[in-house]
């Protein structure tokens, strides 16, 4: 059944927020089918060419069902900040909307959706100097007296999140929380629609537990191993969850079980993060349950159809 949206002053834009694995690929497909809809990727790592297996992008078969937009846009040794993907998302959400179709925004990265200041080298070199003279934990604790509630979002070893965050507190001389509150609706000429998916915990590890043991055997450390013979460490989402697991496999620091199990528990406390970091989103509908149930898929429906 198609559904017909009526015109109204702002066009409708649909976010599907929710936790690694929680089915967000199969819910824009099904309500891009009903809305003719285009899909837009706001997972960070999603964004980079190369990186195939332990990304969960959608297939060549699931592109081929709607549009997509911002998947491999970026080489796998460059680097895109929030402020880059926002600049490049508004020009395809305008796109999107002068095409009179539906855009709607996927991906577990909330920090995207936040549009900061323009990346400055010179900052970035400085944070970076610091770094190998201190360690990250320094920088970490320069983000709590900064901002300290955008400080326990950012674990303390993931250096470039806590320099891309010192880069806005610095630039803005404001905390970045007070960024993301400021321009969690940035965008003018829509309204904008939060479907949240919220699956059983338990099943939600079950299926995360799955997808990581899947990811290894569909040949994540083969693929690790060829972007690591072509690029070495400048291409910087080997550090990103999955690959990480694969690279300390090839260096012989762990085994494969206690790889795939790490991979695991990896993946398992990024979801419980982003659990977390999306309750706080104000205006979200949330959906009990994963993205490919059916049910589920008619109750966005019913949720959009009410908008």
């Amino acid at each position: 059944m198609e559904l017909a949206l009526t015109q109204a002053p702002d066009a409708l834009l649909v976010a599907i927020l929710g936790p690694t694995a929680s089915g967000k690929t199969a819910l824009s497909l099904a309500l891009a089918a009903h809305l003719q809809g285009e899909i837009v990727n706001c997972d960070s790592v999603a964004m980079y060419r190369e990186f195939e297996t332990g990304t969960a992008k959608p297939s060549p078969e699931e592109r081929a069902r709607a549009p997509h937009h911002l998947f491999d846009i970026v080489e796998p040794t460059g680097y895109i900040t929030a402020g880059e993907y926002a600049r490049k998302a508004r020009q395809v959400l305008a796109e999107i909307k002068a095409r009179a179709r539906v855009p709607i925004v996927v991906g577990g990265t909330g920090l995207y959706l936040f549009a900061g200041p323009q990346r400055s080298e010179e900052l970035r070199a400085r944070l970076g100097e610091r770094v190998a003279r201190k360690g990250s934990e320094h920088l970490h604790l320069i983000l709590r007296r900064l901002d300290a509630p955008g400080a326990q979002k950012i674990h303390p070893n993931d250096t470039p999140k806590l320099i891309r965050a010192l880069e806005v507190c610095l630039a803005t001389r404001h905390p970045m929380t007070e960024g993301w509150k400021q321009g969690r609706d940035p965008l003018t000429g829509f309204r904008i629609l939060r479907l949240g998916l919220n699956p059983d915990r338990e099943a939600l590890y079950q299926r995360i537990n799955e997808r990581a043991r899947s990811m290894f055997e569909r040949g994540l450390v083969e693929e690790t191993q060829r972007l690591q013979n072509k690029y070495g460490d400048s291409a910087r989402s080997l550090a990103s969850l999955g690959y990480k697991q694969a690279v300390q496999l090839l260096r012989g620091e762990i085994s494969r079980h206690a790889a795939i199990a790490a991979a695991q528990q990896a993946h398992r406390n990024y979801a419980k993060r982003q659990l977390t970091w999306f309750r706080r989103e104000p205006n979200v509908a949330w959906l009990d349950g994963f993205g490919n149930d059916t049910q589920v898929q008619q109750e966005a429906l019913e949720v959009v159809g009410r908008s």
